[in-house]
């Protein structure tokens, strides 16, 4: 049910570059010198990240930083916006965001550590309040790793701790699919389902170049 293709669009760059001084300006400006050490927290994390080889402790790594470290709350409480999607540096730097902050932050973040962009998918879906029989329903924002395109993909989630397999998250239902490289629409793993260029997703769009200015390259 929420296997998606990993199949690419563009021809993918290996991992995102940044500017790490043009980094820690922004979010000392934007949060205060308080922040400094919160961006050398998260610059190490990203250089000992590199270190790894192994992709699953790669993932782990990154979703217990910023699991542990980021507060959940609403964006009308945290941004006085009613659906806003943070950088990871407002994220970062103001330690608090929604579902979609956590899982961009942890998106940007293992492309910084070197991880290839085809294996990492931002996924939409309808989340389940209180468990799989539940009829209560929420949109809700995961990252998602493929080891290989046509691999059982694992999720990273706010609302866990662990990172599971999909076929472990009968609680959410997938409805599209994203990175910085395309948007795809269906969930099928036959590789079917199409792609577009991001600009169609203007909310993603918008959150690509303020990163850009951030500093991420």
């Amino acid at each position: 049910m929420f296997a998606i293709a990993a199949t690419t669009f563009f021809s993918l760059a290996q991992a995102i570059n940044f500017d790490a001084e043009k980094l820690l300006k922004t979010i000392t400006l934007r949060f205060g010198a308080q922040s400094t050490q919160k961006f050398h927290d998260w610059q190490k994390l990203v250089a000992d990240t590199r270190a790894i080889s192994n992709n699953d402790q790669k993932l782990q790594r990154v979703n217990e930083f910023f699991n542990r470290r980021t507060q959940f709350m609403e964006d009308m409480e945290a941004w006085k916006q009613s659906d806003y999607w943070a950088t990871p540096m407002e994220t970062l730097g103001h330690g608090k965001g929604d579902c979609e902050d956590f899982a961009i932050a942890k998106y940007f973040t293992l492309l910084a550590a070197n991880m290839d962009v085809a294996q990492l998918r931002l996924i939409y879906v309808k989340a389940k309040l209180g468990g799989p029989a539940s009829d209560i329903t929420q949109a809700h924002m995961v990252l998602a790793y493929y080891s290989s395109p046509d691999a059982e993909p694992q999720i990273l989630d706010n609302l866990i701790a662990d990172i599971r397999p999909a076929s472990r998250r009968p609680d959410l239902t997938p409805v599209f699919s994203f990175n910085s490289q395309g948007i795809w629409a269906g969930v099928s793993a036959s590789g079917s389902s199409k792609s577009t260029g991001t600009s169609s997703l203007s909310r993603w769009q918008d959150l690509l170049n303020r990163a850009r200015t951030e500093g991420f390259e």
